[in-house]
Protein backbone atom coordinates (compact mmCIF):
# COMPACT_ATOMS: atom_id res chain seq x y z
CA UNK A 1 0.00 0.00 0.00
CA UNK A 2 1.62 3.69 -0.88
CA UNK A 3 2.43 5.80 1.84
CA UNK A 4 0.08 8.76 1.00
CA UNK A 5 2.51 11.84 0.37
CA UNK A 6 2.96 14.59 3.58
CA UNK A 7 1.49 17.67 3.43
CA UNK A 8 2.96 20.89 2.86
CA UNK A 9 2.42 22.95 5.87
CA UNK A 10 2.25 26.40 4.66
CA UNK A 11 2.07 29.34 7.76
CA UNK A 12 0.07 32.51 6.78
CA UNK A 13 1.48 35.68 9.05
CA UNK A 14 -1.31 38.68 8.60
CA UNK A 15 -0.46 42.38 8.47
CA UNK A 16 -0.01 45.05 10.61
CA UNK A 17 -3.08 44.78 13.48
CA UNK A 18 -4.97 42.26 10.96
CA UNK A 19 -6.41 39.19 12.11
CA UNK A 20 -5.86 35.78 10.63
CA UNK A 21 -9.42 36.51 8.68
CA UNK A 22 -8.13 38.57 6.04
CA UNK A 23 -7.00 34.24 4.83
CA UNK A 24 -10.41 32.91 5.04
CA UNK A 25 -11.11 33.04 1.72
CA UNK A 26 -7.79 31.25 0.89
CA UNK A 27 -8.46 28.11 -0.03
CA UNK A 28 -5.18 25.57 -0.70
CA UNK A 29 -5.93 22.28 -2.16
CA UNK A 30 -6.46 20.47 1.41
CA UNK A 31 -4.80 16.74 0.01
CA UNK A 32 -1.75 18.60 -0.41
CA UNK A 33 -1.40 21.60 2.21
CA UNK A 34 -1.96 22.06 5.76
CA UNK A 35 -2.64 25.39 6.30
CA UNK A 36 -2.00 27.44 9.25
CA UNK A 37 -2.59 30.71 10.82
CA UNK A 38 -0.44 32.82 13.02
CA UNK A 39 -1.87 35.91 15.08
CA UNK A 40 -0.14 39.23 16.57
CA UNK A 41 0.99 39.04 20.23
CA UNK A 42 1.27 41.97 22.06
CA UNK A 43 5.02 42.65 22.28
CA UNK A 44 6.96 43.02 25.68
CA UNK A 45 8.08 46.61 25.86
CA UNK A 46 10.78 47.48 23.99
CA UNK A 47 11.09 44.13 22.81
CA UNK A 48 13.39 43.79 19.43
CA UNK A 49 12.24 42.19 16.40
CA UNK A 50 14.46 39.88 15.83
CA UNK A 51 13.24 38.65 19.79
CA UNK A 52 9.77 38.80 18.79
CA UNK A 53 10.32 36.37 15.63
CA UNK A 54 12.07 33.93 17.88
CA UNK A 55 9.02 33.88 20.12
CA UNK A 56 6.36 33.52 17.12
CA UNK A 57 8.39 30.39 16.31
CA UNK A 58 6.74 28.57 19.11
CA UNK A 59 3.56 28.25 17.44
CA UNK A 60 5.37 27.04 13.86
CA UNK A 61 4.75 23.29 14.58
CA UNK A 62 6.26 21.61 12.15
CA UNK A 63 9.87 21.41 10.03
CA UNK A 64 10.95 22.83 7.00
CA UNK A 65 7.45 24.81 6.76
CA UNK A 66 6.31 27.62 3.94
CA UNK A 67 6.21 30.66 5.59
CA UNK A 68 3.76 33.45 4.64
CA UNK A 69 3.55 36.96 5.49
CA UNK A 70 1.78 39.87 4.37
CA UNK A 71 2.84 43.58 4.86
CA UNK A 72 4.77 43.98 8.23
CA UNK A 73 3.71 40.39 8.53
CA UNK A 74 5.92 39.73 5.44
CA UNK A 75 9.31 41.41 7.26
CA UNK A 76 8.25 39.78 10.29
CA UNK A 77 8.26 35.99 8.30
CA UNK A 78 11.62 36.94 7.16
CA UNK A 79 12.99 37.88 10.27
CA UNK A 80 11.47 34.25 11.37
CA UNK A 81 13.25 32.54 8.55
CA UNK A 82 16.81 34.04 9.40
CA UNK A 83 16.25 31.47 12.69
CA UNK A 84 14.49 28.58 11.15
CA UNK A 85 15.12 26.13 7.66
CA UNK A 86 12.32 26.69 5.44
CA UNK A 87 10.83 25.10 2.29
CA UNK A 88 9.25 28.42 1.07
CA UNK A 89 9.20 32.09 1.93
CA UNK A 90 6.82 34.13 0.30
CA UNK A 91 6.17 38.05 1.31
CA UNK A 92 2.68 39.77 -0.09
CA UNK A 93 2.51 43.69 -0.46
CA UNK A 94 5.83 44.43 2.00
CA UNK A 95 9.03 44.77 1.33
CA UNK A 96 12.19 42.93 1.20
CA UNK A 97 14.90 45.03 2.44
CA UNK A 98 15.21 49.13 3.59
CA UNK A 99 15.47 50.39 0.08
CA UNK A 100 12.24 49.19 -0.92
CA UNK A 101 10.49 51.60 1.80
CA UNK A 102 8.80 54.41 0.36
CA UNK A 103 10.88 57.73 0.79
CA UNK A 104 7.86 59.02 3.43
CA UNK A 105 9.08 56.13 6.26
CA UNK A 106 12.66 56.63 5.04
CA UNK A 107 11.85 59.77 5.93
CA UNK A 108 9.86 59.40 9.46
CA UNK A 109 13.30 57.59 10.77
CA UNK A 110 15.08 60.22 10.57
CA UNK A 111 12.98 63.25 11.87
CA UNK A 112 11.01 60.33 14.31
CA UNK A 113 7.76 61.77 12.77
CA UNK A 114 5.89 58.36 13.48
CA UNK A 115 6.01 58.77 16.79
CA UNK A 116 3.54 61.89 16.19
CA UNK A 117 1.24 59.79 14.64
CA UNK A 118 -2.57 59.50 16.47
CA UNK A 119 -1.84 55.75 17.50
CA UNK A 120 -3.78 56.34 20.71
CA UNK A 121 -7.51 56.92 18.37
CA UNK A 122 -7.11 52.67 17.56
CA UNK A 123 -10.69 51.91 18.03
CA UNK A 124 -11.43 54.28 15.65
CA UNK A 125 -11.78 51.73 12.39
CA UNK A 126 -11.44 53.95 10.13
CA UNK A 127 -8.22 55.64 10.90
CA UNK A 128 -6.81 52.17 11.72
CA UNK A 129 -7.67 50.81 8.35
CA UNK A 130 -6.12 53.62 7.21
CA UNK A 131 -2.86 52.40 8.58
CA UNK A 132 -3.09 49.08 8.76
CA UNK A 133 -4.53 48.70 4.59
CA UNK A 134 -3.65 52.10 3.21
CA UNK A 135 -6.87 52.69 2.04
CA UNK A 136 -9.78 55.11 3.53
CA UNK A 137 -12.68 52.85 4.10
CA UNK A 138 -16.28 54.44 3.61
CA UNK A 139 -18.14 51.34 3.36
CA UNK A 140 -18.48 48.14 4.61
CA UNK A 141 -16.48 49.11 8.53
CA UNK A 142 -17.94 45.89 9.52
CA UNK A 143 -16.05 43.90 7.29
CA UNK A 144 -12.84 46.11 8.67
CA UNK A 145 -13.55 45.13 11.91
CA UNK A 146 -13.35 42.11 11.51
CA UNK A 147 -10.43 41.87 10.00
CA UNK A 148 -8.64 44.45 11.95
CA UNK A 149 -8.38 42.62 15.54
CA UNK A 150 -5.37 44.03 17.34
CA UNK A 151 -5.99 47.66 18.97
CA UNK A 152 -3.29 48.08 21.34
CA UNK A 153 -1.61 51.57 21.01
CA UNK A 154 1.42 49.96 22.15
CA UNK A 155 1.42 47.25 19.47
CA UNK A 156 0.23 49.68 16.69
CA UNK A 157 3.65 52.17 18.24
CA UNK A 158 5.73 49.08 18.25
CA UNK A 159 4.71 47.95 14.90
CA UNK A 160 4.96 51.01 12.99
CA UNK A 161 8.64 51.81 14.49
CA UNK A 162 9.52 48.41 13.40
CA UNK A 163 8.72 49.23 9.49
CA UNK A 164 10.40 52.67 9.77
CA UNK A 165 13.68 51.52 11.64
CA UNK A 166 13.59 47.80 9.61
CA UNK A 167 17.60 47.29 9.03
CA UNK A 168 17.30 44.79 6.41
CA UNK A 169 19.79 46.33 4.36
CA UNK A 170 19.90 43.35 1.30
CA UNK A 171 16.98 41.24 0.49
CA UNK A 172 17.24 37.62 1.03
CA UNK A 173 17.56 36.50 -2.75
CA UNK A 174 15.19 33.55 -2.19
CA UNK A 175 12.81 35.27 -1.04
CA UNK A 176 9.23 35.27 -3.48
CA UNK A 177 7.78 38.71 -3.19
CA UNK A 178 4.05 39.45 -4.79
CA UNK A 179 3.14 42.64 -4.91
CA UNK A 180 0.37 44.76 -6.36
CA UNK A 181 0.58 47.65 -8.95
CA UNK A 182 -1.71 49.85 -7.07
CA UNK A 183 -0.44 49.48 -3.77
CA UNK A 184 -0.43 52.73 -1.95
CA UNK A 185 1.15 51.68 1.65
CA UNK A 186 4.60 50.42 -0.55
CA UNK A 187 4.41 51.61 -3.97
CA UNK A 188 5.52 49.58 -6.72
CA UNK A 189 8.42 51.98 -7.97
CA UNK A 190 10.42 51.03 -4.98
CA UNK A 191 10.05 47.52 -5.09
CA UNK A 192 12.09 45.12 -7.10
CA UNK A 193 11.82 41.93 -8.02
CA UNK A 194 8.11 40.73 -7.59
CA UNK A 195 5.58 39.13 -9.19
CA UNK A 196 3.47 42.06 -10.18
CA UNK A 197 -0.36 41.53 -10.00
CA UNK A 198 -2.08 43.93 -12.20
CA UNK A 199 -4.50 46.49 -11.00
CA UNK A 200 -3.92 44.98 -7.58
CA UNK A 201 -3.60 47.17 -4.60
CA UNK A 202 -2.23 46.74 -0.42
CA UNK A 203 -5.53 44.29 0.57
CA UNK A 204 -5.04 42.02 -2.54
CA UNK A 205 -5.48 39.13 -0.11
CA UNK A 206 -8.68 40.26 0.53
CA UNK A 207 -10.32 41.37 -2.61
CA UNK A 208 -7.71 39.50 -5.43
CA UNK A 209 -7.63 35.79 -3.50
CA UNK A 210 -8.89 33.86 -6.57
CA UNK A 211 -5.52 35.06 -7.97
CA UNK A 212 -3.82 33.60 -5.03
CA UNK A 213 -6.28 30.17 -4.67
CA UNK A 214 -4.89 30.01 -8.60
CA UNK A 215 -1.32 30.76 -8.42
CA UNK A 216 -0.44 30.12 -4.89
CA UNK A 217 0.07 26.05 -5.34
CA UNK A 218 2.25 26.37 -8.40
CA UNK A 219 4.69 28.93 -6.31
CA UNK A 220 4.91 26.77 -3.21
CA UNK A 221 5.07 23.25 -4.92
CA UNK A 222 7.60 25.16 -7.97
CA UNK A 223 11.33 23.97 -7.14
Amino acid sequence: MTKPAEKVPVYFMPGMAASPSIFKHIKLPEEQFECCFLEWMVPDKGEPLKDYAKRMLQYVKHDNPVLIGVSFGGILVQEMAKLIPVRKLIVISSVKCRAELPKRMIFAKYTKVHKLLPTGLVNNIELLAKYAFGETVTRRLDLYQEYLSVREKYYLDWAIDNIVNWKQEEPDPDVIHIHGEKDAVFPRMYIKNCTEVKGATHVMIINRFKWFNENLPGIILNE
